[in-house]
């Protein structure tokens, strides 16, 4: 068995921000930029298990169905998730390097960091950020959710493939060096 890959495949506005101040992100990317125009499909049925924050969870709740059944999930969280989540939906909470060695003993071979900033920045201080691959959409938002929040630690990457799509988006996949 090989070595779980950390994945983080995200959208973020030129700024940096990977929502508005409310997390939304309807009115500056769904519409016109539809994940499977930067690989989405294929790389999500690659993805063995997601990992993410609660602000990420408690906003695709809002949305009705869940978007990922059949997907192992995992919400770092320190509160109680509501009374009936989806199914293979699950909350962790503590040490973050523990979350991420009890996904790998159950021998996921890539896991999707999904988000929030908060997670993102956790999992690059332990080491476990292997692809950053980014939907950089032409916009500025000014406020918002930052993808690299403040503290978040140095990590060195090498850009791996880069792609120019429709209405001046960049498709960006970055590997993590040594």
């Amino acid at each position: 068995m090989g070595a779980t890959v950390w994945h983080c495949h995200i959208a973020v506005s030129l700024d940096g921000k990977i929502a508005r101040p409310d997390g939304s992100v309807d009115d500056w990317l769904a519409a016109d930029y539809p994940a499977e125009d930067f690989g989405f499909g294929a790389f999500f049925a690659g993805v063995d298990a997601i990992l993410m924050g609660r602000g990420t969870y408690d906003a695709l709740r809002c949305f009705g169905d869940w978007p990922y059944p059949g997907k192992p999930t995992i919400v770092l969280t320190a509160r109680p998730l509501d009374a009936l989540p989806p199914p293979g939906v699950e909350a962790r909470s503590g040490d973050v390097a523990a979350v991420a060695a009890e996904l790998e003993a159950r021998g996921y071979r890539r896991v999707w960091i999904e988000g929030g900033g908060q997670v993102i920045r956790s999992m690059i201080a332990i080491n476990k950020l292997d692809l950053l691959e980014m939907a950089v959409i032409p916009v500025i938002l000014g406020d918002g959710i930052p993808l690299f929040p403040a503290g978040t630690g140095e990590l060195r990457l090498r850009l791996a493939r880069c792609e120019a799509k429709a209405k001046g988006a960049l498709h960006l996949v970055y590997e993590r060096i040594g």
